[in-house]
């Protein structure tokens, strides 16, 4: 089992929502979002776990050498909606991750006073097993 994941930049705010269960089998997956979130963006990452089934130890293992890898890169790592065993221990070493209750949560805590009459500029990556937005309709 793998994960599915959507990159979403936004006034240099990166949001990461993974879905799936992130374990062993995710954890390839997982770095190469991370990489394509270091190649597409300057701000911080928050990754938005909100359809995240479960993660293991490796997953969790991997949340913090991403949390390593943004911070070598000058950009921080925030976690939203953590799984329901709210678990996470990071590794020696680990720059601080701030968790979220939830995304609404990161992103206010992000709040650019982006006022309404300015356009908001935004772009959106993801793997092909993500729900479009049709999807929901």
């Amino acid at each position: 089992m793998t994960i599915d994941w959507r990159y979403t930049v936004q006034d240099r705010l990166g949001v990461l929502s993974v879905a799936g269960y992130l374990g062993p089998d995710a954890v390839r997956r997982f770095s190469g979002a991370i990489g394509w979130a270091l190649a597409r963006g300057t701000g911080p990452v928050v990754v938005d776990l909100t359809e995240l089934r479960n993660w293991s130890t490796e997953g969790q293992l991997a949340i913090t050498e991403a949390a390593l890898r943004l911070a070598e890169a000058g950009r921080s790592l925030e976690l939203a909606a953590i799984p329901a065993d709210g678990s996470l221990v990071p590794a020696g070493g680990c720059p601080p991750i701030p968790v979220h209750a939830d995304l609404a949560s990161a992103l206010a805590a992000h709040d650019t006073g982006q006022k309404e009459d300015q356009p908001e500029e935004r772009q959106e990556w993801r793997t092909t097993g993500w729900p479009t937005e049709d999807a929901h309709r």
